[in-house]
């Protein structure tokens, strides 16, 4: 197991506001589940360049893209949740499914050689769709720790929610990487009024005629609705006044798009809004998103009333694949409906220090990509 002492000492992580472990305890390794001699330590002075991830992969079936992972040689993989697919109310499932995934041959490849971050989305918190009202979060959260690897002494053992935060790297070079949870604490979605009418054949329609079909779901004015809840937004907002080059915002549901009707934060215009000024009032430079959930790759960007063109790079889905495009205001370019998983490639000593962004495909082909300059994602100078 990889944890936040060890690589404190190795001087590969900075310590986060509140003491040594305040900002998140491990960097785990789902082959703790299995054999924690396994996990591949990190080099010394270690400072991630290559960061993969992805999300959606169910547990019972193939996962023949480990290996294009892996030809991709990355320094960190960050698993954007529906790590599997446990859709239950029964604890023995949830553990019975996670056990399938580490019995996934790729899957063990991966944990012996590279350093791993996870969070949940909906089907590995335990139930499509669901946030507070799931009445297995306290459980499902400890068999999830559990498998990841966390100690006992863990904060996501404890907290109202697996949020998480690391810091890599010094200053002039420094990383942070922020885990939100945005099913614990998560008020119940709105559903769209369609009537007399069931979504499958309102959504059926909309496809025969070829235009975009967005989801079941609308956005809840309620001002007090929120995906994090308020101990994680003071988590947050201390995290964000942390000094960094760049940042990750690692969240399980795309942060810009507008409006694709599926779980989204634009559902919760509130905390929406609230990231974008919090983002704004502590200065928090260098901050991209990436995201999963959808079962397809895309780029979006916010640039109106943003603090600085935020960007939100979705891979999905490691084994998964949806059929039509939803709508997104936000988009740039196309969308990638392939089994898929995202690369980031951080240039830390060019010239101009920037983050390529890459699609790529289960045949190791990249098929989307984006490059962003850090010199872009800087709040302006008041006045």
């Amino acid at each position: 197991m990889i944890n936040r002492r060890e690589l404190l000492a190795a001087g590969l992580l900075v310590p986060t506001v509140g003491g040594e472990f305040a900002g998140g305890d491990t960097v785990a390794s789902a082959a703790a589940a299995a054999s924690a001699s396994s996990v591949r330590q990190p080099a010394q002075n270690y400072l991630p360049r290559r960061i993969a991830f992805g999300s959606c992969a169910r547990e019972d079936k193939p996962q023949p893209i480990w290996e294009a992972v892996l030809a991709s040689a990355p320094d960190l993989f960050i698993f954007l949740g529906d790590n599997i697919y446990g859709d239950t109310r029964d604890a023995a499932i949830l553990r019975t499914k996670y056990a399938q995934l580490a019995a996934q041959p790729g899957f063990r490849r991966l944990c012996e050689r590279v350093p791993i971050l996870a969070i949940w989305d909906d089907h590995d918190y335990g139930e499509n769709d669901a946030g507070t009202e799931y009445p297995l979060k306290r459980e499902s959260q400890r068999i999830f720790c559990d498998f990841w690897g966390e100690p006992p002494y863990s904060l996501r053992r404890s907290r109202d929610g697996i949020y998480d935060a690391l810091t890599f790297g010094a200053e002039g070079r420094r990383l942070q990487i922020l885990l939100p949870d945005l099913r614990f604490n998560r008020t119940p979605i709105r559903k769209l009024d369609l009537g007399n009418q069931s979504y499958e054949d309102w959504s059926k329609n909309l496809e025969q005629q070829g235009a975009e079909v967005p989801g079941p779901y609308q956005r809840n004015p309620d001002v007090a609705a929120s995906m994090l809840g308020d101990a994680q937004w003071q988590w947050l907002e201390q995290q964000l006044a942390i000094p960094a080059d760049a940042r990750i915002l690692a969240s399980s549901l795309q942060v810009v798009a507008d409006f694709p009707g599926w779980e989204a934060w634009i559902n919760y215009a509130e905390d929406h809004q609230r990231l974008l000024e919090a983002i704004r009032r502590h200065r928090a430079d260098g901050l991209i998103c990436i995201s999963g959930d959808t079962h397809y790759a895309e780029v979006s960007c916010l640039t109106t009333h943003a603090p600085y063109p935020l960007w939100d790079f979705t891979s999905s889905g490691l084994t998964e694949v949806w059929p039509v495009t939803p709508p997104n205001a936000r988009r740039i370019g196309g969308v990638l409906r392939d089994t898929n998983f995202g690369l980031i490639n951080i240039d830390w000593f060019g010239a101009r220090p920037s983050m390529l962004w890459q699609a790529i495909d289960g045949r190791g082909v990249p098929r989307l990509e984006q490059r962003v300059h850090l010199d872009t994602l800087r709040v302006p100078a008041a006045g």
